[in-house]
This record gives C-alpha cells, sequence and structure tokens, in this order.
C-alpha cells in the first residue's frame, strides 16, 4: 500500500463512502502478510515509496504468482527481476496488464502509469552490446520507478569515439548508470567527463581473467573518479533502483 491509496482510503472513511469494518480488513495486513513460503512486506511502499520487487531466481512459478496476487492487491505497480521465459510466460498468463520484458529477464505489472518522481533525466550506458541486458534491468527499473530515461548502447573504450558522439546527452543527465564487462573502464572515463553521479555496474562479460566480472569490479571500486559508485556484479536492478533514489532527491 502506497501513501496515495492510504489517503483515499482514509478519505473514503471520513466521507462515510466506506465502513470503518471495510477498512479495518483493507488495513490488515498493511504492515506484512504471511503466506507460508513468503512474508510479504505491504509496508514497504510507504516507508521507501516503491513497492518490494519480487526476486524471480529461485522461486517456483507457483510461489510468484501467489506473491503477485497478494500485492496486486494493494499496489499500482510490481517488478519481477532475475526470471527466465518459460516460468514468466505462465506467470503473466495469470495477471492481466503484466509484460515480460525478455532482454531484462523482467516481468512488470501495473495499473496505472507510475508519476514521474524524477527531478533530471537517467542515463544508462552500456560498454558493449553484451552488457544491455544488465543495462536494461537498469533502464526499466528506474523508468518503472517514475523518472525520464534515455539509453545508449555499445560505446566502449575499444572504440572511444563512438562515446563522443553522445556527449551532449550524457552533460546534460542527472545520473549517469555506466554498465560494462571485461576490464571494466568505461564508467571511469565517464566520470571524468561529468559532475554528476556516476552508478558503476560490473557485468561478468569477458574472458577467463574477468573472473566471472570481478576483475570489472576492482577496476570500478579502484577508480581515480571521485564521483562513482559501483554496485554488485551484474545486479542492474540495485543501480537503477539507486539512480532513481537519486534523482527524486
Amino acid at each position: 500500500m502506497n501513501t496515495n491509496s492510504l489517503n483515499h482510503l482514509l478519505k473514503s472513511v471520513a466521507e462515510g463512502k466506506i465502513s470503518v469494518k471495510d477498512a479495518t480488513k483493507k488495513l490488515a495486513h498493511i504492515s506484512f502478510e504471511d503466506i507460508d513460503y513468503a512474508h510479504i512486506d505491504h509496508n514497504r511502499s510507504l516507508r521507501k515509496g516503491f513497492p518490494e520487487v519480487i526476486f524471480g531466481q529461485g522461486k517456483s512459478t507457483d510461489q510468484i504468482i501467489g506473491i503477485m496476487e497478494r500485492m496486486t492487491l494493494q499496489e499500482n505497480i510490481v517488478l519481477v527481476t532475475r526470471i527466465g521465459r518459460k516460468k514468466a510466460e505462465k506467470i503473466i498468463s495469470s495477471f492481466h496488464d503484466a509484460i515480460y520484458h525478455n532482454d531484462a529477464k523482467m516481468i512488470i505489472w501495473g495499473k496505472n502509469k507510475t508519476p514521474k518522481n524524477g527531478k533530471g533525466t537517467i542515463l544508462v550506458i552500456s560498454a558493449g552490446t553484451s552488457d544491455i541486458p544488465v543495462a536494461k534491468e537498469a533502464y526499466l527499473t528506474a523508468k518503472a520507478m517514475g523518472n525520464d530515461i534515455e539509453a545508449v548502447f555499445d560505446v566502449g573504450v575499444a572504440g572511444i569515439h563512438r562515446l563522443f558522439d553522445h556527449k551532449e546527452l550524457i552533460e546534460k543527465a542527472s545520473v549517469l548508470i555506466v554498465v560494462a564487462g571485461m576490464e571494466g573502464a568505461l564508467p571511469s572515463v565517464i566520470a571524468g567527463m561529468v559532475s554528476s553521479p556516476v552508478i558503476a555496474v560490473p557485468t561478468s562479460t569477458g574472458y577467463g581473467t574477468s573472473l566471472g566480472g570481478l576483475t570489472a569490479l576492482f577496476a570500478m571500486l579502484n577508480s581515480c573518479s571521485s564521483n562513482i559508485a559501483v554496485v554488485n556484479i551484474d545486479n542492474g536492478f540495485g543501480a537503477g533502483y539507486m539512480a532513481a533514489t537519486i534523482n527524486r532527491v
């Protein structure tokens, strides 16, 4: 339950449009709801301004459907991350307005368009085409949270002239998410061009000594550009959420 829905419920009680008894039923799980295999945090929208996000990896189809059934009664938007197409197809068949984004491995369900919360434009940049799935997870997360967002793909340091063609877009962004695998150099380059915060996302893309993204992670953590923060390997969701949080301050 978010602030708007709570205010609407209380106003309806005050105006006599809904009984106290019915309102009490609606508020019964305002803290959390125990459904045996999950404790659903219905209070999260009130605390943080955005609902709990379902991490799909490791959960069964029936578990995800069960969680979504409870969440969609109280929320305007629900996100499911890290979910394959086969599992997703069964889930979206059970929910009107649910859309599966195959590139990002994400389901987004929404009753209404999320109102704009951001004060500027978030820009997502990927170093390579292979980094796009993680970049898309960041893009869709930040967009679902009510931000203006743009994206530029495949402009890594192996052909740095490609990046400079987007200089105006880069300089006007309020927050930048830069996604890179291999040696993880691109966030340092971009952070050196702008005063805005840069959220660096290492990916597991690369050959043997990339060590599943550890090389990119270490490079980003050791960047000499001072306006960089780093999230975990392949964590596009975390980058998108943090960018949205920064953009509404």
